[in-house]
């Protein structure tokens, strides 16, 4: 039998006042680690409350892991942990006791409530600080109970939102490494909400871009890129006639030229001995090479586009 996708939307729409927060929202995030994305105001946070059955949706249905978010209320803070971006913790109770009682609320006994507790603890790094209260933590240590408390019951998913925030670059380093351990290692899946792109490529596998409510764009995130991959060449002058003379060169190498919806000249492929050709034909025939970058386009340039409006 399959695994239920992490999280469905199928037409979700929520108002607040004259604020339309979740605009017809229809989506399905089902890879191990997905980051969403969005200016502020863009929905995440009403998702991720709406998700959790904090609020109700208008209209539609939210599903996480395959329970419905109004109906499944209980079954869903029993399977799923929640990190909020805002302060939520009481200063005057340790970490520890802020463990404990919340596993006990989503249902474990006492006696697991006390191990998961000391293994949570120990896996953010706060087993030495655990029994100091709150209220005397530093904001990164504060931003690890947070996680820890979300992780406690042993979640099948988590939602994180904002989990760097206001974390210095040490402490941001290592809530990133400890997030993408999540899904690579422990088998949690993970939905995390950023301002930050970085944060998302480093520890999600699909990255959401969320604009009005609406889903502007939706995409696997890859690591890294093939530097002899394919390239759009731009040459001042006659493009055609450049392209017609570079052709015989790089046709022994393998690599094809194509023009591009932009009218440049498309290369199939760059290894060094293709770029050479270009480079030596150019000062033969002194023309300048205006641009040379690669053909696909990159992550960052997908989430700028979705914000501004001018991709799906």
């Amino acid at each position: 039998m399959d695994e239920p996708a992490a999280l469905e939307c199928l037409d979700v729409g929520k108002r607040f006042g004259a604020v339309q927060a979740l605009d017809g929202l229809t989506m399905t995030l089902d890879a191990p680690a997905t980051g969403l994305l969005g200016a502020n105001g863009a929905g995440k946070s009403t998702l991720l409350r709406t998700a959790l059955g904090l609020t109700n949706p208008d209209r539609g249905s939210v599903r996480l892991l395959g329970l419905d978010s109004v109906r499944d209320r209980s079954q869903l803070r029993r399977r799923v942990g929640f990190m909020p971006e805002h302060p939520c913790l009481p200063a005057d109770m340790s970490a520890q006791d802020v463990c404990v009682s919340l596993a006990r609320l989503r249902g474990l006994g006492r006696r697991d409530a006390v191990r998961r507790t000391s293994e949570v603890l120990f896996a953010v790094g706060l087993e030495e600080e655990r029994r100091r209260p709150v209220g005397t933590y530093s904001l990164g240590m504060q931003q690890r109970t947070k996680l820890a408390q979300a992780l406690v019951h042993g979640p099948d998913l988590v939602l994180l939102d904002e989990p760097t925030s206001g974390l210095d670059p040490a402490g941001r380093e290592e809530m990133l490494a400890i997030v993408r351990r999540l899904s690579t290692e422990l088998g949690i899946r993970v939905i995390a909400s950023s301002h930050v792109l970085d944060d998302i490529e480093r520890t999600c596998d699909e990255v959401v871009v969320l604009r009005r409510g609406t889903l502007a764009a939706q995409r696997g995130v890859v690591v890294g890129h093939d530097p002899s991959g394919p390239v759009e060449l731009r040459v001042s002058g006659d493009a055609g006639a450049f392209a017609a003379a570079l052709e015989p060169r790089l046709s022994p190498l393998g690599v094809r030229l194509a023009p591009t919806p932009g009218g440049d000249i498309g290369l199939s492929a760059s290894p060094d001995a293709a770029l050479d050709a270009v480079r030596d034909l150019a000062t033969e025939r002194g023309v300048g090479i205006e641009r040379l970058v690669p053909a696909a386009r990159g992550l960052e340039d997908v989430v700028v586009d979705a914000m501004a409006g001018s991709v799906r």
